[in-house]
């Protein structure tokens, strides 16, 4: 890595700059990248490797207590001032969505939904230290959470705003501000760094992927070591705010899965994405961030409404990607195609998100992007009890697909703690298979799972595993685990699993190495608790579309 010339002097605005750069190289010799090469850290080419469990931290706190209110409500804008500020990518590098919210949110018995046609939603953006300014002007919306028994209190949002930048150079940090000049109520100044045109010699520095955050003291660390590793993309594996953990008026259900008697709705409060939103803002409003939904997410409301939230405060390539639907899209990143997928959706062959997944992979060109990278929320391969074989039928369904297109890595979330797999196909060890890590461990309120279905006892009826496709959860035919539901011992395909909160950090090298770290919370943010280079290699494991 060269240095950095650096002029006498230096505005706090070069600083935004610069100081990622040189934590960057500080964090390249912490993690023992003694060259080039890597010396020190394992490949997949090494592998598969012998199964290995981390023992429980004796000093983790498994208890997990939310955020009170008043630190919670941070950040609350006055008047019509944009908060919950975030910048999102569109499908290619030129252009990305800045989506923000102005006006008070309502609850209660008698809401009267704020007219979005009352503020402009306008971005300022610029090349960052250039005189020359661009205005770009968006839509906005409001979203109402709704429930039929008059006990309930209904909800409606502040107006959210989403505006889309276009003509973007590739690699470039911006400036902006956004909100309404008219009514002088524009926010500070805000940053993003646009991403490298796609191609096999340019990618991110490094991506953030965490999944499972909410909105606890435990989030806060992770928010806080994530941040410290200055990631150029972040990507959130569904379950944000836990807005469904509460009641409408405000107090902590004692049942998640209890149900309205007057009606089959969960109750949620909606407030809470609102907290969520302010308290993410310092890192999504510089760091382009891509969600894709979870469970909790979902929040059922009157006329069988899902997804409201989710769908409404943020903003989605879903267009331009070919997608119908905000629940699933696609985008490049440099020389990295994502696919971003739903397990709460229709996933059979016949579905419309099949077919889009089989146009999308099929329209993917490996020389301009070489990494194939998908993502959803609860895993095909987990060895914890909690949510085990839950998505059977979506992996029966989808996993030749991916297979046969070549997918290098799969990121999920769900199970709150860290697992990577090794190389793995159809419950069979295949140096052609994705490496799935599971990264649900953000910190939510729920706690760490830490029992493992392969240990005596603790291996979960199939009669009780519930999956949204249907019954496709039996013992298994073959193998080591033949005969049985749960293996007797950490299964071959599981490489490495910890229960402990934390995130991952992917850093692609060039079009065959990427070097991913995952970082516990418990120990200072440069310091990796597993660490591997993933190795494609594209003449062993031609693509096999079919």
């Amino acid at each position: 890595m060269g240095l950095v010339s650096v002029s006498d002097s230096v505005s706090v605005s070069e600083l935004f700059v610069l100081i990622p750069l040189c934590l960057s190289f500080l964090l390249s010799l912490r993690l023992r990248c003694v060259d080039g090469d890597g010396i020190g850290i394992p490949t997949t080419l090494e592998g598969p490797f012998k199964p290995v469990t981390a023992p429980l931290d004796k000093n983790l706190r498994l208890n997990v207590s939310d955020l009170p209110y008043v630190l919670q409500n941070n950040a609350q804008g006055e008047g019509f001032q944009p908060e919950q500020i975030s910048v999102s990518l569109s499908a290619r590098y030129d252009s990305v969505w800045i989506s923000w919210i102005t006006g008070e949110f309502q609850i209660g018995d008698n809401i009267s939904p704020l007219d979005p046609q009352l503020v402009q939603s306008i971005v300022y953006f610029r090349v960052f230290r250039s005189s020359l300014t661009y205005q770009t002007e968006g839509y906005s919306l409001v979203y109402n959470q709704l429930y039929p028994p008059d006990s309930l209190q209904n909800y409606t949002s502040g107006i959210i705003h989403h505006v889309l930048i276009t003509g973007l150079q590739p690699n470039t940090l911006y400036e902006y501000e956004c909100g309404d000049p008219s009514i002088s109520a524009m926010s500070s100044s805000h940053y993003f760094r646009t991403m490298p045109v796609s191609g096999s010699s340019d990618y991110p520095n490094r991506i953030a992927v965490v999944g499972d955050l909410g909105l606890t003291y435990n989030t806060t660390a992770t928010v806080a070591h994530l941040m410290s590793n200055h990631p150029d993309l972040l990507l959130l594996i569904g379950d944000l705010s836990y807005a469904d953990l509460y009641l409408t008026n405000g107090t902590k259900s004692s049942c998640y899965s209890c149900q309205s008697i007057e009606s089959p709705i969960q109750e949620t409060y909606q407030p809470r994405w609102d907290y969520w939103g302010r308290y993410m803002q310092p890192l999504v409003s510089n760091v382009p961030t891509m969600v894709i939904e979870g469970e909790h997410e979902i929040e059922r409301q009157a006329e069988n409404q899902t997804f409201a939230a989710y769908s409404s405060r943020f903003a989605f390539p879903s267009e331009e990607s070919g997608s119908s639907s905000s629940l699933y899209y696609s985008f490049n990143a440099g020389g990295i195609h994502f696919v971003m997928l739903s397990a709460y959706i229709d996933y059979d062959k016949s579905s419309d998100q099949y077919k889009w997944l089989e146009s999308d992979l099929g329209d993917v060109d490996r020389e301009v992007t070489p990494w194939l990278i998908a993502a959803w929320h609860p895993p095909w391969y987990s060895t914890y009890s909690a949510h085990y074989r839950e998505v059977e039928c979506m992996r029966v369904e989808m996993e030749d697909l991916l297979y046969h297109y070549g997918v290098d890595i799969v990121f999920n979330g769900h199970v709150h703690a860290y697992e990577r797999s090794n190389r793995v196909y159809n419950y069979s060890l295949d140096p052609c298979g994705p490496v799935f890590i599971l990264v649900g461990d953000g910190g939510n309120v729920e706690g760490l799972d830490i029992v493992h279905a392969d240990e005596p006892g603790n291996c979960p009826e199939p009669s009780t595993t519930p999956d949204m496709g249907g019954s496709c959860a039996f013992n298994f035919t073959s193998g080591p685990a033949s005969g049985k539901f749960c293996w007797d011992r950490q299964p071959d395909y599981s490489a490495y699993r910890e229960s402990s909160f934390g995130h991952g950090i992917l850093e692609v090298k060039n079009e065959t190495h990427a070097l991913w770290s995952w970082h516990r919370n418990q120990e200072f943010y440069e310091i990796a608790g597993d660490i591997i280079y993933i190795v494609r290699e594209p003449n062993r494991c031609p693509l096999q579309p079919k």
